[in-house]
């Protein structure tokens, strides 16, 4: 079968990245169609892979301000000509689930959430908007045509995988579709797991609003307890200007993947302030052998066993947290035990699970008694 993958953008290198990357290597001959992308993931991960850009990548600052063109993006993937193919499948949490495909294709999308900005999150969305109230009134209006929009576009996928149970009861909401769940793939042999503990505790990952690493900044600080936090994002000058000039915060800034896994291993735990949809870093942690301390909402809830892979605070604010950091005691937790119990997100346990699901489907769509 000729398939091909789609996926919003590669302007950043996330969770659905890291997707779309297990998406490629099982299946080295189908292209790549996205927005627009930034030549240094593409040499990067998919040199001398077949790239399809729209022609928001060729407009002015079309790849560092892309966020200038959402406008269009709906447009722009609909332009996509998917006609050749058997298979599409659609790697997303925005616009990629949008392309158009003829009868005779299967399209499967794996959604890692229907568009915060657009549901969910939409209000905490524009209040958070540094801009005055007149200019947020017009891009709430965008917001309600790309919702509109976005609603639609769900009806033209024809499977359905949620990245974990929380984001299925999401799809289910907004789009009126029961997905299947598979949970993405963790590279868990790249981390180690360390007899040496040191006496810091560790966030990160893409620095936006959202993620609430203001919440560990300030509960370390209220506590005096070490953080250290790595990753960068539009957050950053915000959460240095809460840190201040605090020496037991530091920010580690964008690192490779052995320095990131050297932080995991020799962490006290790793904190993990936010709602999230799956939580990659959560598991790369406990693939260190690190017990997590998580908000207990989201996908956090699927991965993390209190009291055997970590702790749960119940609010999201500084006490609730703090509460918890306070009381934690490490030495609790058996770091192998940890490893163990996150071998199920491994990559071979997904290339085998979405292997078979996208097989049988496409078994299922080729018959004509279905």
């Amino acid at each position: 079968m000729r398939v091909a993958l789609v996926h919003d953008h590669l302007a950043q290198d996330g969770g659905a990245e890291k997707v779309l990357k297990v998406l490629a290597d099982l299946f080295p001959q189908a292209p790549i169609y996205t927005l627009l992308c930034e030549k240094k993931n593409i040499d990067k991960y998919y040199k001398n892979r077949q790239i399809e850009t729209s022609i928001i990548q060729r407009l002015p600052g079309g790849v560092k301000h892309y966020q200038w063109y959402m406008p269009f993006m709906p447009m722009a993937v609909e332009f996509f000509d998917l006609s050749g193919y058997n298979v599409v499948i659609s790697d997303t949490s925005s616009f990629a689930k949008g392309v158009i495909t003829t009868s005779h294709t299967l399209h499967i999308c794996y959604c890692h959430t229907p568009t915060r900005y657009i549901w969910s999150d939409t209000h905490q969305y524009i209040n958070e908007l540094k801009y005055n109230k007149y200019f947020k009134k017009l891009i709430s209006l965008v917001l309600n045509y790309i919702r509109m929009w976005d609603r639609l576009a769900a009806d033209r996928v024809d499977k359905f995988i949620a990245n974990s149970n929380f984001v299925a009861r999401r799809i289910k909401k907004y789009y009126q579709r029961d997905p299947q769940v598979i949970y993405p793939p963790v590279e868990i042999a790249r981390f180690k797991v360390s007899s040496n503990i040191s006496d810091y505790f560790l966030t990160g990952g893409r620095l936006v609003p959202y993620k609430r690493v203001d919440l560990a900044i300030v509960a370390c600080q209220k506590l005096g307890k070490k953080l250290k936090i790595f990753g960068d994002g539009v957050d950053l000058k915000r959460l240095k200007k809460i840190v201040g000039k605090d020496k037991n915060i530091e920010f580690v800034g964008r690192i490779d993947e052995e320095t990131k896994a050297d932080l995991y291993s020799h962490c006290l735990a790793f904190i993990n302030p936010q709602e999230e949809d799956f939580g990659i870093t959560v598991v790369e942690a406990m693939a260190s052998g690190r017990p997590v301390i998580a908000y207990g909402s989201g996908g956090a809830r699927e991965i993390v066993k209190a009291g055997i892979t970590g702790e749960f605070f119940s609010e999201q604010k500084v006490d609730s947290l703090a509460e918890v950091l306070r009381n934690f005691d490490a030495t609790k937790f058996d770091p192998r035990a940890i490893r163990h119990y996150v071998e199920k997100f491994s990559v071979e346990r997904f290339k085998k699970e979405i292997s078979d699901f996208i097989n049988q489907e496409y078994d299922n769509f080729k018959s004509p008694n279905t």
